[in-house]
Parts: C-alpha cells; sequence; structure tokens
C-alpha cells in the first residue's frame, strides 16, 4: 500500500483492550512502539479499555497536548466485535463530544488479512522446526492444528478465527484441523482438545491466535498440558502467540494508510447490529455504548507485581498481599474472573449517558468516529444500565464459560 503523507496536526491512536497480565501490556506497547518507528514525524499514542494505564481517553489527551487536531484510530483488535464495533467508538465519541476541536476518524481491526496469516504460519512453522529438531519429525498428514480463538458473543468474529484455521490448514497441508476458543463461544479449549485427541493423530500443534500473552493465552497453555497428561501417546506442541511480528506491525500501518485513503470500511454485511443473524435477531439495532467504564485503568499500582507482571492478578488479592506483607488497596483487587463471563450487568450511572436513536441501524460510518451510525443525542442527564446481551447458547455443553484458573 502507498504512503499517503501526514499532516503536522495529525496523530495516531492505538486502542488496546488491557490486560491483568502487565507482560501483555507491554507487548502492546511494543507494537505502539514499532508503529512509531514507521510514522517518526508523526505522534503516536495507546491506550486501553481495562484493566491497564494508559486510559484511551489519556493517550487522546497526550495527542491534543502534541498539538493534534485530527486522530487516526486504529483499534488493536484482531477481529471486530463487541469491543472494535461498540466500547472503544463509545469512549472515542464521548471524547470527541467533550473535545470539539479534535476530530477522531476510526478504522478497522486488523481482521483476514494475509500478511497476518503469513505472521500466524511462521509462529506455527517455528514450533515445528523446535518440535522436529528435539523430538523428532512427524508428517504433516500425521498432525492435526488447533487454532485457539478468543471467542466472543459476535458470530462473525467467531467465523474469522474458523477461516484464519482453514487457510493455515491449506497453507501447511496438515492431515486436520479444528478450532476452539478461550471464552464466550463453543468448544473451549478443554472440550476442543479433548475431542481432537480421539481423531488419532500423533501430533497437535496448538496455536492461539491472539496478539499478546495474559491470563488467556496461559490457560490456553495449562489446558493443554491437562489434555495432553490424559493422551501420552500424542505428541502436544504449544506454538506462539503473534506477538510483535513485523507483519502484524505492517498489518496494523496499512489500517493507518486505510483511514488516511478514506478506504476504513468495517464489514457491515456479517454485523449481527445491522442485519438479522441467524440466532441473534434480538441484537439488530442495540445502542453503541461502551461496558467497561467501571474497570477503566484499575491496572495502575502493578508495576511492583511480585510475578514480574507475567500473572492474572490475583497476586494484589487483599488476602494474598496480607499474606505476603504487600500493600494493598480495593483498586488493586480486581482478580475477579467477571469480565469473562457472557453476561454483565453493571447498575450505575454515568455522566456522560448516551441517548440513542435507532433509526439508523448500525451504519458503522468511518468518516469521524463511529463504527455505528447511532445519531447520538449527549443529553448528560439519565442513568442506565450496562449490561451484555445475552449469549443464545449460554448453556451448550462445550461451552461458552471462559476457562477458570486452577486453585491452588
Amino acid at each position: 500500500m502507498s504512503k499517503t503523507e501526514i499532516p503536522e496536526t495529525t496523530g495516531i491512536m492505538v486502542c488496546g483492550h488491557g490486560s491483568r497480565n502487565q507482560n501483555a501490556a507491554q507487548q502492546f506497547a511494543t507494537v505502539a512502539e514499532g508503529l512509531k518507528a514507521r510514522y517518526p514525524d508523526t505522534p503516536v499514542e495507546y491506550g486501553y479499555l481495562e484493566f491497564c494505564n494508559p486510559v484511551i481517553s489519556e493517550g487522546l489527551d497526550r495527542l491534543r497536548a502534541k498539538g493534534v487536531t485530527r486522530v487516526l484510530a486504529v483499534p488493536g483488535m484482531l477481529f471486530a466485535a463487541g469491543h472494535a464495533k461498540n466500547d472503544i467508538p463509545s469512549v472515542l465519541n464521548t471524547y470527541q463530544a467533550q473535545n470539539p476541536g479534535m476530530v477522531i476518524s476510526y478504522g478497522r481491526e486488523l481482521g483476514i488479512d494475509l500478511k497476518m496469516i503469513r505472521a500466524a504460519g511462521e509462529r506455527i512453522q517455528q514450533a515445528l522446526d523446535t518440535a522436529n529438531k528435539e523430538q523428532g519429525e512427524v508428517a504433516l498428514h500425521d498432525t492435526l492444528l488447533m487454532v485457539v480463538g478468543r471467542g466472543s458473543s459476535d458470530p462473525d468474529a467467531n467465523s474469522n478465527a474458523s477461516k484464519v484455521m482453514r487457510m493455515l490448514w491449506e497453507g501447511f497441508g496438515f492431515g486436520w484441523a479444528e478450532t476452539c476458543y478461550s471464552g464466550v463461544t463453543f468448544p473451549l479449549v478443554g472440550p476442543g482438545l479433548s475431542h481432537a485427541a480421539k481423531l488419532g493423530y500423533k501430533r497437535i500443534i496448538v496455536f492461539p491466535y491472539f496478539l499478546f500473552t495474559g491470563v488467556l493465552v496461559k490457560r490456553i497453555y495449562a489446558q493443554t498440558d491437562e489434555v495432553a497428561a490424559s493422551h501420552p501417546d500424542i505428541q502436544f506442541i504449544k506454538a506462539s502467540y503473534l506477538n510483535d511480528h513485523p507483519l502484524v506491525i505492517d498489518t496494523f500501518q496499512d489500517r493507518v494508510q486505510e483511514i488516511l485513503d478514506g478506504q476504513a470500511l468495517m464489514n457491515c454485511q456479517m454485523c449481527k447490529y445491522r442485519e438479522q443473524v441467524l440466532g441473534f435477531e434480538a441484537e439488530v439495532g442495540l445502542p453503541q455504548e461502551s461496558h467497561h467504564h467501571h474497570v477503566e485503568g484499575i491496572g495502575g499500582g502493578l508495576e511492583d507485581c511480585p510475578c514480574k507482571g507475567d500473572c492474572d492478578a490475583s497476586c494484589r488479592e487483599e488476602e494474598f498481599c496480607k499474606e505476603h506483607g504487600l500493600p494493598w488497596t480495593p483498586v488493586h483487587s480486581h482478580a475477579s474472573p467477571a469480565d469473562l463471563e457472557p453476561v454483565h450487568d453493571h447498575s450505575h450511572a454515568h455522566d456522560h449517558s448516551h441517548g440513542h436513536d435507532h433509526h439508523h441501524g448500525h451504519g458503522h460510518s468511518h468518516d469521524h468516529v463511529h463504527g455505528h451510525d447511532h445519531g447520538h443525542d449527549h443529553s448528560h442527564s439519565h442513568s442506565h444500565d450496562h449490561h451484555h446481551h445475552p449469549y443464545p447458547h449460554a448453556d451448550h455443553p462445550h461451552g461458552p464459560r471462559s476457562m477458570e484458573k486452577k486453585k491452588a
């Protein structure tokens, strides 16, 4: 993609989800630094929705302080589900409304991209090369690939994980390949791997299609070990996640260029908020609002984590801190897995209450920041009850509750 010159008063904002695992936050920051290297003359900042600092609004404040009047906001998301379609746009919409001198143009997710597939392929090949060297070669036809997606209540995003799996399957020529998910949908990692182990393949390679490490990646590897222990005749290999692969940075750069060129078009054809997706009809036209206000920035203070950042922050729970003589305040106690559950019900008032007009459906207009075109009425008057719409298959026998952390 040809590089368009960026005006002096334009900045780039990379919007991440955030993680309790501080190593994940550091890896996200490394990706942002990689993008800075691609645009040395342009201000580049980053921020998170939850569990990490800086929050997105803080990154935008930094850009504004540097004289930026137009922001090219890129979601640091593999696929477009609720975070990319609702939460991040809502935060950006609110900020833009409060800072009318700044125009925020929202880009699309990394998505199904051949560069991302190549990056994934290299991570898998690295794992295969190491296993062949240390444990002996196993033919690709005798190998099963298990691609693990994050999992979402958005069937379009989940199907994208399956498409990544299929392209990797055909690209390598594995004997078989399947997809499972870390949470929210089905099948989860345990049931998925247990099923795969019954298919008769000599080797199973588990590839988390994740950008960074974190609580879920660690649980994916732990689940792999657990299933492997029950099947000693099968060789299980754990491939690395994507991290700061150069092709990942290339894809982020492409998304910035798409905004500049007016080509930042999110896929609306399969969007459950705009069209009637089978089984999700009740979600057409739902309001575009963030469900993360209550956990913005609460990751602060974990920089001195006794686990050196490689944990789920449970080491900051009150009981643990008292036992080990560590300082504790309520803001640090955020290790509850509630954010991983399929349904949230957070009843609290917000100063920036949105009145949403549903006549337009979800238009995904990207000229500014709106992922869904609702006609926002910022009345700043009423409180509203934040909750995720119930997932229609919440009682599925192979999911969709997220993997539970193991109690010691």
